[in-house]
């Protein structure tokens, strides 16, 4: 894959102004079809030898696809501020305008914000002397709602013409139903701190997805493609085959997507998440489409699920939708205690979800399919995967 995207970038001038600057998205100028079959080789490559694996399911038009920006605000070497993306592997910010991948809506409010900043006089933030005021600025975009929140992430609490500011971004973008302003007064890679305020709207966004409504806050996790994230629950769906009758756990949950989808169409729902504010929102979001069968635990799930296994408790199916690191051990020894009769495991990286399969396999699980999901158009690498195990034969 790698080789293919150097042959197209030197044959031809790049979609992309700043292609192979910010390292954000190396196969920008691969035909997409190309990416595809890269991507399908590269999962049949990692989990093949397990089971059956689907053809990649595509996105229709891969443009503009991320409903979650965030632009870094920062002086460059002449000390003039910018506002763009770091360049991969660095601190030094690529000044980008537009990106192919990214929300149009999203981009457009950041070159607001960042022509406001030095109309207002406010000053970017200066990792190296750890002085100015803006840090980033990040917008979540509702596909089902339209709704759009922007988060102004600063180094200082006090902002005294906040209400100034907020009002002159909000005339040339009545568009935005919410805006809050994120401190984060720490030395930390971490684009959001610990404390928010409300500037202006409820300080949460909702989106529709597969039929129910959910709050999202700007600390929780969300997946970045609203259209792939459909079909990618609807497979998972599907594949656990529910007669109406089970006891589901959906681990670590975000803010209980799949839990409440699900909900519907089981008896229970345990969903088990370890970040607070996502479990704030899980638990809003199951009174928000009423599903009184799903109880929402903040926990870290590996602790949880061995919990589970002491106390001998019944589970039908296990859907997991870890991080890129995978499951922990302690969850997948847990899991194999308990023994459900069906695993949905969720990936966005296929070689934890490789080293995660041979666990569970010679724990007497079975990999019945598989199936690739591109939720992340020209980002090489990168791909979600749906795999349903089975116990025994």
């Amino acid at each position: 894959m790698a080789e293919t995207t150097k042959k197209n970038t030197k044959t031809r001038k790049s979609r992309c102004p700043v292609s192979g600057k910010c390292g954000g998205c190396t196969m920008i100028d691969v035909p997409y079809p190309e990416q595809l079959q890269g991507k399908q080789q590269l999962v049949e490559e990692l989990i093949g030898e397990f089971g059956r694996v689907d053809t990649i399911v595509k996105m229709k038009n891969p443009d503009h696809y991320r409903n979650k920006v965030t632009s870094v605000f920062a002086p460059d070497k002449k000390g003039r501020p910018v506002c763009g993306i770091y360049r991969a592997g660095t601190h030094e910010v690529v000044p980008v305008k537009a990106c192919l991948l990214e929300d149009l809506r999203a981009d457009r409010i950041i070159q607001t914000v960042f022509a406001l900043m030095e109309s207002f006089k406010i000053r970017v933030y200066d990792e190296d002397r750890q002085n100015g005021f803006f840090r980033y600025v990040q917008v979540r975009t509702a596909r089902g709602t339209r709704q759009v929140m922007v988060t102004l992430v600063t180094a200082e609490s006090a902002f005294p013409v906040a209400k100034k500011f907020v009002n002159a971004l909000l005339k040339r973008h009545p568009e935005i139903t919410t805006v809050v302003q994120n401190i984060n007064d720490k030395q930390t890679t971490m684009v959001l701190g610990e404390r928010e305020k409300v500037l202006f709207g409820p300080g949460y966004i909702e989106d529709v997805l597969c039929g129910k409504r959910f709050r999202l806050s700007s600390r929780s996790f969300y997946q970045v493609n609203s259209l792939q994230t459909e079909k990618l629950y609807n497979i998972a769906l599907d594949y656990a085959g529910f007669s109406g009758k089970e006891r589901i756990l959906d681990a670590y949950c975000g803010i209980g997507t799949i839990g409440i989808i699900a909900s519907d169409r089981c008896k229970e729902v345990l969903s088990v998440e370890l970040n607070a504010d996502a479990v704030a929102d899980a638990k809003v979001n199951a009174k928000l489409n009423e599903a009184g069968n799903v109880q929402v635990f903040k926990n870290d799930a590996g602790r949880f699920m061995r919990d589970m296994a002491a106390k001998k408790e019944k589970l039908d199916i296990l859907f997991l939708d870890p991080p890129r690191s995978g499951a922990s051990e302690e969850f997948l020894m847990a899991a194999l205690e308990l023994k459900p009769a069906k695993i949905v495991y969720i990936s966005c990286e296929p070689t934890t979800l490789a080293r995660d399969l041979a666990i569970l396999t010679e724990g007497g699980y079975k990999m019945k399919k598989a199936v690739p999901v591109d939720m992340f158009p020209y980002a090489e690498g990168k791909i979600e995967t749906v795999a349903l195990l089975t116990l025994g034969n």
